[in-house]
Parts: C-alpha cells; structure tokens; sequence
C-alpha cells in the first residue's frame, strides 16, 4: 500500500494517471505535454507505474501507447479523487476539481461522469429501469427492455467477468452514477449516436445539440431544469460538509 501511495502521490505520475483516466491509450510524448514535464522524465514515470502494474503498455509501430491497467485500478483512482473532492478542505484540492466541463460531462475511465451521467442514473431509476443503493446496482426487466431498444448491449458474452450494473460515487456531484457493464455501455452508445464528443487532452466531454435533443427525447432530461436541482444538491453537499469542518 505505501508503494502504491508514493507512486500515485507525486504530481507529474498523479496528473499523468488522470489523464488516462479518459480511457484512451496515449504516448509518453502525450503524457509528458500534460505533467509538464520532459519526454525523458514521463518515461521514468510510467516506468515505475507499468512495473507496479498501474498502467499497461501497447506497442504500436514505433510507439507505445499508455493505458489504466484495469478496472480496479481505476477504481482506486476515481476513489482517490472522490476523497480529494469531498473530504478535503478546499485549500487542498487540486484546480481540475473546479473545471466547470469536468463536473458537466467527462469519462470515469470507461463510463460517463459528473452532471450529465449522474441526471442520466436519476431518470433511469425515477422510471424504475435501474436501481442504485450502497449495496449494488440492479436493472430491472423494464430497464433491459428499454436500455436494449436504445442499443445498449447487455448480453453476457460482451460483458465478460464485469460487474453488471453498479453504483460509482460521483466525486463532482457527491451522488451516484452507473458504472459495470451498463455504464460502460451507455457510454459507447452516446458517443456513437454523436450525442458526446471527446475534447482532446482532457477527460471533459462535449454535449452536441443532437445529445441535448437525443437525451431529452429518449430519457427524459431537461438539462437547464436538472442543473437548478443538481446545484441545490451540490450546495447542500457543501453546506453539512463545513459545518463537519467546524464541529
């Protein structure tokens, strides 16, 4: 655990490792732009992070593409961000934390985050399609149904050993969005329909007028409306959490 810590905790292998969180393989050139730091000194660092299994290397022709070595990995660093977001004083957390395009939409490694994905869960549940609790995730018959008309594949042979549906506490929103199989799902079939678009360099996704229109016709989501209600929820999130700090 201590080696993990230490690899995770230095800033240039932390920013690296959040910027792979987006889910796609980048180069060391890439990798090294972001941290800020020289291509000789990233490789250093995902030297250390490939040898703790941290990350994973492709070769591709001359290069070598970096990636988030697995699921559990992620996890932990999604965990790690969520801790730095929630319960540390705002003097402690880092500037991404208040980019207003990562709260709005971005990727949690392989599914949707912030705004977007958690209105996204509460329209799901509202119609009885999903439930989400501290224990788990669960899609109904009625979500199968639904979730399958709009192109989510939810058979088990691409599904694999993944957890199916489950809970991931938003760390911008302090409530739960899908994460599993479902998740990942949702995710791969908005950014075909052209309804989210990746930004470069950045784990922020972009919402086209054809998402917006999509997303209110097929769940049921007005976002103007959802983001009163999601700022309500924030700002009490922030009100308990200060008085914690003063107690």
């Amino acid at each position: 655990m201590v080696e993990v810590a230490a690899l995770v905790g230095d800033t240039a292998r932390a920013t690296m490792l959040a910027a792979l969180m987006g889910g796609q393989a980048l180069t060391a050139g890439e990798l090294a732009s972001l941290a800020g730091i020289s291509p000789q000194t990233a490789s250093g660092h995902l030297a250390k992070l490939a040898q703790a299994r941290l990350i994973a290397i492709t070769k591709q022709g001359r290069f070598h593409y970096y990636r988030i070595a697995s699921p559990l990995v992620a996890r932990m660093l999604e965990s790690i961000i969520a801790v730095a977001a929630i319960e540390v004083p705002p003097r402690y957390q880092p500037r991404s934390i208040k980019d207003d395009a990562l709260r709005f939409a971005r990727t949690c490694y392989d599914h949707l985050a912030g705004q977007l994905a958690v209105a996204l869960a509460d329209a799901l549940a509202a119609r009885g399609r999903i439930v989400l609790c501290d224990d788990g995730g669960e899609v109904t018959d009625a979500g199968a149904n639904f979730l399958t008309a709009f192109g989510v594949d939810l058979s088990a042979k691409t599904r694999g050993r993944r957890i199916f549906c489950k809970p991931c506490l938003d760390w911008s929103e302090r409530r739960f969005h899908v994460a599993g199989h479902v998740g990942t799902e949702i995710c791969r079939r908005c950014l075909e329909l052209g309804w989210i678009k990746r930004q470069r360099d950045s784990r922020a996704l972009r919402l086209t007028a054809a998402g917006r229109a999509g997303l209110f016709e097929t769940f049921g989501l007005d976002l103007q409306k959802d983001d009163e209600t999601h700022q309500a929820h924030r700002d009490a999130a922030s009100r308990a959490a200060a008085a914690l700090l003063r107690a």
